[in-house]
């Protein structure tokens, strides 16, 4: 089989300052390849994905396309022009389909002659013109999109993102890049594209933090570490297994780079003017091993082990709590105590009020109904979702200066706020860098040091994840696992509700949360075996009904008139429609005739298919 090449990069590299992002990467990207870029935050990830839209953006190296291929791109948050509905930016998507109907609209507007009007009917059939506005429905329904008459000007930021993903499918390109594209969507619609973009023939480019895409979605994994990239021929589980491999390689070259090295510089220093043919080439090589010897292998990672205060007996009751807004109720009749220990995850669709409990608890909103009973040894540690705000014209280390010139760790240590910044991996330079210049992922790991900082004994984290590279979250993870205080964590990724909580709040709509005592992935195989059960039974209802025995029922006087009336009215619109198809035959064509044909033609069609229709219906119940 003949795999053709969709993307040839050779030698692109990206600067910005003294900082080089990456330098000399080659790659390319085939037909139906799914390829994942993984790396920390602020490694160039997303400028890659932009230069690649953009090659005249790179500092050097070409970016190349096969000729003919169609690119979308996704962004991490997509943008439309204002006042736009849902219909409008649906129906403007650029799918070969959709033009041709749009050709064939304009031609019947101008009045264009027979030929004119038989090349455009002949290309909505060549590009299955007539079903793609049953593919806009069908994205319209997956997405769970608004009204089409809904102008987006307000629509969230999961809003927006469905409407950019439904609109991306229905053009079909041969090969989408996208920009952690499961951010901002709820549960249900990531499992769906999950299971879509599996099933995709097209080429897929993808940043992304989910593991369970990277796992199941992508079967090459490019990482971009040291200005490089290291490519990895599988999954996310393969990936870690070489990764590993590497470094262990890695460390030990570098070990023996670093033993020859001293010995050479030994002989170098013994013998500094020797010129001989032979030591000059011992020179040129002492030259190339010191260069390797002072490489620095960066296995700098986040370290957490902040410190945090006891509990008391009584940490946090919620006694009959009820919040609703105009025509939207989001809570109703909800208690739950909190122990020592307890970690919950909170799901549920966007919307559903799964922030609104969070705010409320920490007093940032007020129940309609209810009370909440907070023990006075607790310390709340809040991560929302719009991150550190109002800190743009602040440096990194102001930031941290804020809440503490240093903190206590776990042992009584103390760490200045240089050392914790470091920590988080904010080196001197970037300590001193404007929160303004940080890319979003940096910008999550600042605010994270901020809430850590505060010693909390309870953590209510909104959309932890968003935006954090997969080192943070797995440094993130293994914090909150050793964490002795209290977990209550929204969450869109999969995996860290797994690690992490043991029971959930599961917002079902209308009011009502359910708490389930499992895993996430427990919960969603109860939910399957739910549905199944539901379908089976739905399937035995209908089956049933239509082997039931009928009851025979006349027609009515009227229905009976209608019916005998029938036969004549399909005969004469089956003369109405020989007749406009004689004028499209014709050898001498009027283009006035053929444009009026065409415009009634479709009409005729639509009202014959109808009569059909209902004298088949009305057959049914008529004597012999």
């Amino acid at each position: 089989m003949d795999i053709k090449n969709l993307l040839s990069v050779h030698k692109i590299s990206k600067s910005y300052g003294i900082k080089t992002l990456y330098e000399d990467l080659t790659f390319g990207i085939h037909e139906g390849e799914k390829v994942a870029i993984v790396a920390k935050n602020g490694a160039g990830k997303t400028t890659l994905m932009r230069t690649l839209m953009d090659p005249a953006t790179a500092d050097t190296g070409e970016v190349v396309f096969r000729n003919g291929v169609k690119l979308r791109y996704l962004e991490q948050q997509p943008n439309f022009e204002k006042g736009l509905t849902v219909r409008q930016v649906l129906y403007d998507s650029e799918h070969a389909g959709l033009e041709a109907l749009r050709q064939y609209e304009k031609v019947l507007e101008e009045g264009g002659d027979g030929d004119a009007m038989q090349r455009a009917l002949d290309q909505v059939e060549a590009t299955d013109g007539w079903n793609v506005e049953g593919r806009i429905q069908e994205m319209h329904g997956k997405m769970n999109l608004p009204d089409m008459d809904r102008v987006i000007d307000s629509f969230s930021g999961g809003e927006v993102k469905r409407l950019a993903l439904a609109q991306l499918f229905i053009e079909e390109p041969d090969l989408i890049l996208m920009d952690e594209p499961t951010n901002h969507l709820d549960l249900d619609i990531i499992e769906w594209l999950e299971e879509y973009l599996i099933q995709y023939r097209g080429a897929l480019l993808m940043i992304t933090h989910d593991r369970y895409f990277l796992e199941r979605v992508c079967g090459t994994i490019f990482e971009l570490e040291n200005k490089q990239f290291y490519k990895y021929e599988g999954n996310y589980s393969y990936y870690l297994e070489q990764k590993e491999v590497r470094e262990a390689n890695e460390a030990a070259n570098l070990h023996k780079a670093k033993q020859l090295f001293k010995k050479e510089l030994d002989w170098m220093r013994k013998t500094p003017s020797a010129r001989t043919g032979k030591s000059k080439d011992r020179i040129d090589r002492f030259k190339d091993i010191k260069k390797v010897a002072k490489q620095r292998i960066d296995d700098s990672e986040v370290s957490l082990e902040i410190n945090s205060q006891r509990l008391g007996g009584k940490i946090l009751e919620l006694h009959k709590l009820g919040k609703s807004y105009p025509n939207r109720l989001l809570l109703e009749n909800f208690s739950y105590v909190f122990k020592k220990g307890e970690r919950a995850g909170i799901v549920g669709p966007n919307g559903c009020g799964k922030s609104t409990l969070l705010k409320m608890i920490m007093g940032l909103e007020t129940p309609d109904k209810g009370k909440i009973i907070t023990g006075e040894t607790v310390v709340f540690g809040h991560y929302t979702q719009d991150g550190i705000i109002d800190k743009g014209d602040l440096k990194v280390i102001e930031v941290v200066q804020e809440i503490g010139e240093y903190i206590t760790l776990k042992k009584g240590q103390k760490l200045t706020a240089s050392q914790l910044c470091e920590r988080f991996l904010f080196d001197g330079h970037q300590q001193y860098s404007y929160v303004s210049t940080l890319s979003g992922g940096e910008k999550r790991r600042l605010f994270l040091l901020t809430i850590l900082m505060k010693n909390p004994n309870f953590l209510i984290l909104d959309e932890p994840t968003n935006d954090l590279d997969i080192l943070t979250l797995q440094a993130l993870e293994e914090f909150l696992d050793d964490f002795p205080g209290c977990l209550l964590v929204v969450s869109h990724d999969r995996y860290f509700l797994d690690k992490l909580c043991d029971h959930l709040f599961v917002f079902e709509g209308g009011g009502r949360i359910k708490d389930f005592n499992g895993h996430y992935y427990e919960w969603r195989e109860e939910q399957k075996r739910i549905d199944a059960i539901r379908v089976a039974q739905e399937k035995a209802v209908a089956t049933a009904a239509e082997q039931a025995p009928k009851e025979k029922v006349k027609l009515s006087f009227k229905e009976r008139l209608e019916w005998e009336a029938l036969p004549e009215e399909i005969a004469a619109l089956e003369a109405e429609r020989d007749a406009l198809n004689a004028i499209f035959e014709g050898t001498d064509q009027d283009p006035d005739e053929v444009a009026r044909a065409a415009a009634e033609i479709r009409a005729v069609l639509e009202k014959l298919d109808e009569k059909e229709m209902r004298w088949l219906e009305l057959a049914e119940f008529a004597d012999e």
